[in-house]
């Protein structure tokens, strides 16, 4: 079982910008924020952090994972539309467009990079 999701930055006030926009189309809203770090939850359950945006504990330069991902299971294919959409507006790189996988699937899936260079996805089912 998963408690929460937590990515590093080397930047947490334009992290916290991209963040507050892209992760709205899920149903993400910031909770909380302090120097070091934001997190993010539902809406109806905001005590409930599911993803943090940090600065590095040990002080040291934020760095993403070669093979890391963090995947968002929202409720329908639009919301992976706009999440897509709204990242790649607000200075995401483009990891892999909207579509099922596989193509014959019933899983809908996008990926972006977010401005540190971590790999987010969202996926819903068809």
């Amino acid at each position: 079982m998963i408690s929460y999701i937590m990515l590093g930055t080397n930047d947490l006030d334009k992290a916290v910008n991209f963040f507050d926009i892209i992760l709205h189309p899920l149903g993400l809203h910031r909770v909380e924020l302090d120097r070091d770090y934001a997190g993010y939850a539902e809406k109806k359950r905001g005590s409930e952090i599911e993803f943090y945006v940090t600065k590095p504990f040990n002080g040291e330069t934020a760095s993403v994972g070669n093979g890391s991902m963090v995947s968002f299971l929202v409720g329908s294919k639009n919301q992976v539309d706009l999440f897509h959409e709204t990242a790649l507006k607000n200075g995401a790189e483009n990891e892999g467009d909207p579509g099922p996988r596989p193509p014959e699937g019933d899983m809908y899936y996008c990926y972006i990079r977010d401005l540190d260079g971590n790999k987010i996805c969202a996926c819903s089912k068809i």
